[in-house]
């Protein structure tokens, strides 16, 4: 029976933004990790690109996998599937506002799986847009350098492969619940 009248019957359910079952340090130790993460994905990116600039040739593919997966150097101007061809400065700017959401969100993580699939999503966004600010024709012009052909359908980069699988990752979180300031709960654990 309740003690005292207005008093719930249950106990309270956390809110959204709880920090329980944040590890020790809470959110700094997320956005640390989500940082070292979105750094990891730039390094490998901007690294694999430049070797792939000096040690591939563009219209002479070398095969890894057969036809499956090949290296086959481009410079693309547009998004996925060379979209937008002549709107490169657009998407420099859509890739700054999906960047300032990334960094939105990131201030909000309050789980792991969330700190990760924005580190990927941070990391990607980053080394495209680096791509489309420094590389030729020319700053908020530039094109992106794409080397990984999967099967003749399309070529793209470690960038691109972070984004998709951010964007993977993004959809299972979503699908089971888990909210960027919630906590992760896992069934037949006792709450915090």
């Amino acid at each position: 029976m309740q003690d005292q009248a207005g008093a719930p019957l249950t106990a309270a359910e956390r809110t959204p933004t709880s920090t329980a079952g944040l590890p020790a340090g809470g959110r700094g130790r997320l956005r640390t990790r989500l940082a070292v993460i979105a750094l990891v994905v730039l390094v490998l990116d901007q690294g694999t690109k430049a070797w792939a600039l000096a040690a591939l040739t563009p219209g002479q593919p070398v095969e890894v996998i057969g036809s499956l997966i090949r290296l086959n150097l481009i410079r693309n101007p547009g998004a996925a599937f060379s979209l937008g061809d002549g709107s490169t400065w657009v998407l420099t700017v859509l890739s700054l506002v999906i960047l300032v959401g990334v960094l939105v969100g990131a201030r909000r993580v309050a789980n792991l799986p969330w700190a990760v699939a924005l580190g990927l999503l941070l990391g990607g966004a980053v080394g495209n847009l680096v791509d489309r600010l420094v590389r030729e024709p020319g700053p908020g012009r530039g094109h992106v350098v794409d080397f990984i052909d999967y099967f003749g359908w399309f070529v793209g980069n470690v960038a691109d492969i972070a984004i998709v699988g951010a964007a993977g990752f993004v959809m299972l979180l979503a699908h089971r619940g888990i909210a960027v300031g919630g906590p992760v709960h896992h069934p037949g654990h006792a709450d915090d």
